[in-house]
């Protein structure tokens, strides 16, 4: 893609306005400690302790609005606090411009290696910045600076209050993404009808299973429902592949396809109402005429062998899901896995097993090796987050480049913005801090996204105070009334959210009286400035995801090449579904397979040529790795109980995957031509006398199909050039 397409893409997508779910009771809970924060402060204390105390308060605000699993009264302290500190050292070195720039320079590498522990402390750590560089402006003396700290963090405190008091949707987040979880679930199940080899996005799944780590605080309060569904939306997503899928047995049409089509319409009205239930805390009402479809014993009749074994185990769960999803009782239910007291229902119920799904992910929310579904206190996740930086200070990390860049550009906007005649020169560096992201595509779309809103927002805000002069009280008014439409729409774009912001900043100050003389014209070329100088530093010194792009297809290929051999290990040595090195296998795969589209969505608006994996070759890989791991999926799905009949040759196969797959992603990374000879040894020598399974040997072909494909996809730019 060339600059100049890049450029338009960016901006486009900056100034774009998306259509959510606004939540004014939220922001106006925010806006609330924010006047009470403000007016205490000036009745008590006048009007510069009133604009420390405010920016403490707004930004403790926001980080409520960040999508974190931990609560929220813990993130507005923790932003109250981080503020008060780094505010407070500006405080010490403002009236030293070299001081406070080695500061200044030291801060910012923080904050942006601060994105090393996820966007949540990257945005937070920020900000900080941010407003430090507005804030180091009024304190006179260490003891005044001292009690502004004091008060910032102040702020923090207020709204963390507010929200115990003033609940708004408790566990709201953790609600929706289980919910989303089990939509994403009935989706499929529809999709599965008209396409029985439909692909399934597993990111749904992956947010439901962060979501379910929690703090032991929050483990003593966390109601009933939102325990078990996630572990039987993982357990169900496999046996509906299962059903659909001709490989398993059931014919593209006739009547078993006609009752395999009716019970993934049940499930998926039967997913549906589970997920609004869990989304709104509502008694779950199942559709009678989906239970009955569930429950009706035509289905032994019809279906027969893996199929007919597929549709009982999905009628058990989903059973599950409607036991576990109904809210009657706040008690805490036992985690996935515990037996708990069974309805009266059809004999198809089968005594649960235990949900593999309980191991913790090694990210900053849960430390290495924990093997509860428990996320760490705050002190406790200070080592884990250590590690995490200190594994991006390599030269290619582009974290190491994200802090290097905020750094040098925000101590240049600084120094510019300081020898520039406009005075209040912060807008420039703050500009830059705020719209600066480790990756090209964010940064260029929210430096015109903060440009635009700048603009506008300072444009109106800077005409009311000089026609109308507002006192004190009434710019402080004004200035929470624009917190409050930042507060609601600032999902909605961050060019909507910047309009406020701008005007908010504009407001506060005109409470203490700085900044009253800059016109228009001078913020908005010092936000531009700031705009300019974050835009050049990325294509000065980048980190394109584009290069890239091999290394990420092969971290998947190994993952899911490492899975299909777990699971077909498993038929040789049976340990039962759930086995918990499938799981782990499962999931680093997932986490392979987010990571690889995350990169191609990042690299797809670069200004790079593609170096040798074009979009559509890479859109061809994506497809044949996705299928590679389907198929793994419908042989997890049957994978055999405990003690079963082992199947000896499954070893063989399984042991053809790992190396196959192995070799062939070292030589996708070296830009080679991958080969899977060991496999196809095994699948050749299956033909004559396959082993003694239904699927194994139609799933090793299948899989040898798809690492076919993405050959295919690897190497058709090199022979078309």
């Amino acid at each position: 893609m060339s600059w100049l397409r890049a450029l338009k893409e960016t901006a486009r997508s900056g100034l774009t306005v998306e259509r959510r779910r606004l939540e004014p009771v939220v922001a106006a809970r925010g806006a609330l400690g924010l006047a009470l924060v403000v007016g205490l402060s000036l009745a008590l204390f006048g009007p510069a302790v009133a604009v420390s105390s405010a920016f403490g308060a707004f930004q403790a605000a926001i980080a409520t609005f960040q999508r974190s699993w931990r609560p929220r009264p813990t993130l507005a302290l923790a932003s109250g606090a981080s503020l008060a500190v780094s505010t407070f050292l500006g405080y010490l070195t403002g009236g030293h411009t070299a001081l406070f720039l080695a500061l200044l320079l030291f801060w910012t590498f923080v904050s942006g290696l601060a994105w090393a522990a996820g966007p949540t402390a990257g945005i937070i750590a920020s900000s900080n910045v941010a407003i430090m560089l507005v804030t180091v402006t009024l304190p006179t003396s260490v003891a005044t600076a001292a009690g502004h700290a004091v008060m910032i963090f102040a702020g923090g405190v207020v709204q963390a209050a507010l929200v115990v008091l003033l609940p708004v949707r408790r566990w709201g987040a953790q609600r929706d993404a289980l919910a989303d979880a089990l939509a994403a679930e009935a989706d499929y199940a529809r999709r599965l009808r008209h396409d029985p080899v439909a692909p399934f996005d597993p990111v749904p799944l992956m947010t439901a299973r962060s979501a379910a780590a929690v703090t032991p605080r929050q483990a003593r309060t966390r109601p009933a429902e939102l325990h078990g569904a996630r572990g039987l939306a993982e357990r169900i997503r496999p046996v509906l592949a299962s059903l659909a899928d001709p490989a398993v047995g059931v014919p593209e049409e006739g009547p078993e396809r006609a009752r395999v089509r009716e019970l993934l319409a049940a499930a998926a009205e039967v997913l549906d109402a589970a997920a609004h239930a869990i989304r709104h805390g509502e008694p779950m009402a199942p559709p009678p005429p989906a239970l009955a479809a569930l429950r009706t014993p035509d289905t032994g009749a019809i279906l027969k062998g893996p199929s007919r074994r597929a549709a009982l185990r999905l009628t058990a769960l989903l059973g599950d899901v409607v036991e576990t999803a109904d809210p009657g009782t706040r008690t805490r239910r036992p985690d996935p896995g515990t037996r708990t007291p069974s309805r009266p229902d059809p004999g198809t119920r089968t005594p649960r097993t235990a949900d593999p799904g309980t191991r913790t992910p090694r990210t900053a929310e849960a430390p290495p090796g924990h093997g509860a579904r428990t996320r760490p206190t705050l002190l406790r996740l200070v080592p884990v987050v250590v590690a995490q930086v200190r594994a991006e200070l390599r030269p290619d990390s582009p974290v190491l480049r994200h802090a290097v860049r905020v750094s040098a550009v925000t101590a240049a906007g600084y120094l510019l913005g300081t020898w520039l005649p406009f005075g209040h020169g912060y807008w420039a560096p703050m500009a830059s801090v705020m719209v600066m992201r480790p990756d090209f595509s964010q940064t260029y779309a929210r430096s015109v996204a903060r440009f635009g809103g700048t603009l506008l927002g300072v444009t109106l805000a800077t005409g009311v105070v000089q026609a109308a002069h507002p006192g004190t009280y009434l710019s402080a008014a004004l200035a929470v009334m624009c917190a409050f439409g930042m507060y609601l729409l600032m999902r909605t774009g961050y060019a909507a959210g910047q309009t406020f912001v701008s005007a908010y900043v504009v407001f506060l100050l005109g409470m203490e009286g700085a900044g009253l003389t800059q016109t228009v014209r001078e913020r908005v070329l010092l936000t531009l400035l700031g705009g300019v100088l974050a835009m050049l530093s990325y294509a000065v010194y980048p980190a394109w995801e584009t290069p890239r792009l091999r290394g990420r297809l092969a971290d998947w290929l190994a993952s899911v090449g490492a899975f299909a051999a777990v699971v077909t290990a498993r038929y040789a040595d049976p340990a039962g579904p759930a086995s918990p090195d499938v799981r782990e296998a499962l999931l680093r795969t997932r986490a392979a397979r987010v990571a690889w589209q995350e990169a191609v969505a990042r690299a797809t608006h670069e200004p790079v040529r593609h170096r040798g994996l074009s979009h559509a070759a890479a859109e061809q890989a994506e497809h044949a790795l996705a299928e590679f791991g389907r198929v793994a999926m419908l042989l997890e799905a049957h994978l055999p109980e405990r003690g079963a009949p082992p199947v000896p040759a499954a070893a063989a196969l399984a042991e053809s995957l790992r190396r196959s797959t192995e070799r062939g992603a070292k030589e996708v990374r070296e830009r080679g031509e991958p080969h899977w000879d060991d496999l196809r040894e095994t699948v050749t020598a299956w033909s004559a006398e396959p082993p003694d399974h239904f699927l194994l040997h139609k799933g090793a072909a299948l899989l040898l199909e798809c690492l076919d494909e993405l050959t295919t996809a690897l190497m058709e730019p090199k022979r078309s050039s």
